[in-house]
């Protein structure tokens, strides 16, 4: 069975807003509630907990500006500005994905937002601006399903490994070497437990992802081996059945965008998957991403 979540339209006696559940797993649409005011602390609190719970809250009908957005945002903690992506002129805190016929996509793979940073993400709130009338989902995962469902021995086998992080494989193909270098200079690459503890929930969470993690820091001190290719090739083969565990549809939830639909996903426990078929419609989203804390 998967995990036990709420039943659907459940409303929570402290929560001035209703949810309904989007699949078993992860995810709810959040109603009763206009993001162009300004959230008042119970607000606040009453859609953390709700994040924490759902992984990834979905909200309709939801005009908001830029500046609201950014707003919205810094309810819930600081926000970064990427390093690579093009920003908002007037809030360099929005990223923006403008994709058209001049511009395909390329985020269809899973991954957990700025993994690669010392210290990832907390969540993002991703808006859509204008979408196809189909195509352009996006899809999330409970990584802390992924988790739990995992067999006992390999629960065993990862639980002290740590996993190397690397922003470049995936962005260098869009910077010049020169911006390389200037990126790398500023965003080495940095290791992560492949376990980490939600520091709010206390979940464990499956914290690897085929978009950004490299390979185990310390997978020889772990295991025996006999020869050197035996090593790498068990490593290879451990690390691609870790991320596997994200392409399970029985962990996952897949949201068709409408304008002014919003998506405030916890990126500590969440994975997202951006489907490319779309091509070569227009898909136009802005998305603030909220600062977190350092894995353990």
């Amino acid at each position: 069975m998967l995990q036990a979540v709420p039943a659907a339209d459940e409303r929570d006696e402290n929560w001035p807003f209703t949810v309904e559940r989007a699949t078993p797993a992860i995810g709810v649409y959040v109603g009763g509630i206009n993001l162009r005011e300004p959230l008042g602390e119970p607000a606040c609190l009453a859609l953390r907990r709700a994040l924490i719970r759902y992984k990834v809250l979905f909200f309709r009908d939801q005009d908001i500006t830029p500046a609201q957005h950014v707003a919205l945002a810094q309810r819930f903690g600081k926000l970064e500005v990427h390093p690579v992506f093009a920003h908002h002129p007037d809030h360099p805190e929005l990223v923006l994905f403008d994709k058209s016929g001049e511009k395909r996509g390329h985020e269809n793979i899973f991954h957990s937002d700025v993994s690669w940073r010392e210290v990832p993400s907390m969540g993002s709130i991703l808006r859509c601006v204008e979408c196809p009338r189909v195509g352009g989902d996006t899809i999330w995962v409970n990584m802390a399903l992924a988790y739990q469902k995992l067999p006992e021995d390999v629960k065993t086998r990862i639980a002290n490994l740590q996993a190397v992080h690397d922003m470049l494989p995936l962005f260098g193909k869009v910077l010049s070497p020169e911006q390389r270098v200037s990126v790398r200079a500023r965003n080495p690459p940095v290791t992560h437990p492949v376990v980490r503890a939600h520091p709010e929930s206390g979940e464990k969470i499956l914290f690897v992802n085929e978009a950004f993690t490299t390979h185990f820091a310390n997978y020889a001190d772990t295991t025996a081996f006999r020869f050197g290719f035996d090593l790498k090739l068990a490593e290879m083969d451990l690390l691609q059945y870790l991320f596997r565990q994200a392409a399970a549809p029985e962990y996952q939830v897949r949201l068709k965008w409408e304008p002014n639909t919003i998506a405030f996903w916890d990126n500590r426990a969440a994975q997202h998957y951006a489907v490319q078929d779309y091509y070569p419609a227009v898909r136009r989203m802005m998305r603030a991403t909220i600062i977190g804390d350092r894995p353990v």
